[in-house]
């Protein structure tokens, strides 16, 4: 193949230096993934589509180019551009080394490498005969699960998720940086406060993909919905050759109803969809990261599995773009920005149901258990502080902490603390 196909791809080849429109804002919640071009292992990057993958592949490579590395050892390849559809992974890379970087060591970073068959292969060959590269790999979610090539790779790849933005990310975003220390001490500027808690309006409106962050207003939800149609369309439908009407009148049914318990054979005779169609549909969701599911809090595993799941979407945004919405919702997506929160920070999370409802279980790693309630308002239902209580009496040698998140209350009762959903989300 001519190696001219490349070029656009990879400007630094003739620049020099990174263009500033791809770098794109610092991430530091990924600054790992960022080091991880040092490693020999084989970098893995999965998110939901749109979530800044390729951005953070551009950042490791500005982080190269300022570190020493020459230009033309850095190659970038993305396998949706048409004009590499009918060239193999290995033409492209072998063109690469005989025009560009005969045999120094290469930083190769494929991106959408899902269209490319027999990648697995490929890489790991080149792995396992130590050649001199460096992979970084990335690619639309469902299209770069685990299951897909752990078998090929495993032991040698290191595997990162990227989400949406968090709170603290899109304050960032905004310009607006909070002083953690200060902020634990009670330091807080009263314009500050402020202009957090209309970025958090924002944020729990229109989620945190990066993007839609810096658009106009007016273009926002527009964006949006076709962010919810590209995934499910692209990332769903196509690959497992769905029946595009049924996938999205069931995926709008998740929406509608997110937070909630889910019951699959509710969802069935909602929909007018068999049960084992209803229960498919939902696992390709979950693989393309559009939903999320959390089980009951058991120690017994089978009423664990027996009671129905909770559901929750991928970005805020993304669900009010695309759902039947109710005034109630508020709420809503202040606990989904709960879950996605502790998704971030790679806890073990359940809910549990009795006579009330606590929505977050976390067992932490010394077994521990940590249970949080979402009430976004300062009028506070005594259910909630109750379901909290009982849920500490009937694991009481286990709970180590009760959270009540709220708009702006800020106390300690009971044992129960509770604490402004942005305090937390900027804290936890």
């Amino acid at each position: 193949m001519d190696v001219a196909k490349l070029v656009e791809w990879n400007p630094w080849w003739e620049a020099g230096i990174m263009p500033e429109e791809l770098k794109g804002k610092p991430r530091p919640q990924y600054s790992q993934l960022v080091d991880s071009a040092e490693i020999k292992e084989v970098t893995i990057i999965t998110g939901v589509r749109r979530s800044g993958k390729s951005t953070l592949m551009y950042q490791m490579i500005d982080a190269l180019l300022k570190n020493g590395t020459s230009p033309k050892q850095i190659l970038f390849v993305n396998f949706e551009d048409k004009k590499l559809i009918k060239d193999s992974i290995d033409e492209i890379y072998s063109s690469y080394r005989q025009s560009m970087n005969l045999d120094s060591k290469a930083y190769i970073f494929l991106d959408e490498v899902h269209r490319q068959k027999g990648w697995e292969s490929w890489v790991r060959k080149k792995y396992d005969l130590k050649a001199p590269d460096k992979f970084v790999i990335s690619g639309s979610c469902s299209y770069l699960l685990k299951k897909e090539y752990s078998t090929l790779l495993t032991g040698r790849n290191i595997t990162f998720e990227v989400l949406p933005l968090s709170f603290e990310e899109f304050l960032l975003f905004k310009n607006t940086s909070v002083d953690k220390s200060n902020l634990k001490k009670g330091i807080l500027l009263e314009k500050t406060k402020l202009r957090i808690l209309k970025s958090l309006d924002e944020y729990l409106r229109l989620g945190g993909f990066p993007e839609v962050a810096f658009k106009q207003e007016n273009f926002k939800v527009k964006l949006l919905e076709q962010y919810f149609d590209d995934i499910l369309y692209k990332d769903i439908v196509d690959r497992y050759n769905l029946n595009s009407q049924k996938a999205k009148d069931f995926a709008l049914y998740l929406a509608t109803n997110f937070t909630s318990l889910v019951s699959l054979r509710n969802a069935r005779n909602s929909l007018q969809m068999s049960y084992d169609t209803i229960k498919d549909y939902l696992s390709y969701y979950k693989e393309a990261f559009l939903f999320f599911t959390i089980d009951h809090f058991s120690y017994s595993f089978k009423e664990q599995k027996t009671l129905a799941s909770k559901v929750y979407c991928i970005d805020n945004g993304l669900r009010n773009a695309v759902s039947f919405k109710f005034s109630k919702d508020e709420g809503k997506l202040a606990e989904n920005c709960v879950l996605l929160q502790l998704k971030r920070q790679g806890r073990q999370v359940y809910y549990w149901k009795n006579k009330g409802e606590v929505d977050f279980v976390i067992k932490n790693k010394d077994s521990s258990l940590t249970a949080i309630n979402v009430s976004y308002t300062d009028e506070i239902d005594e259910r909630e502080t109750k379901a909290l209580l009982d849920f500490k009496e009937k694991f009481k040698p286990k709970t180590k902490e009760l959270i009540l998140l709220t708009k702006t209350t800020e106390k300690k009762v009971q044992g129960i603390k509770t604490t402004p959903l942005w305090k937390w989300l900027l804290l936890a």
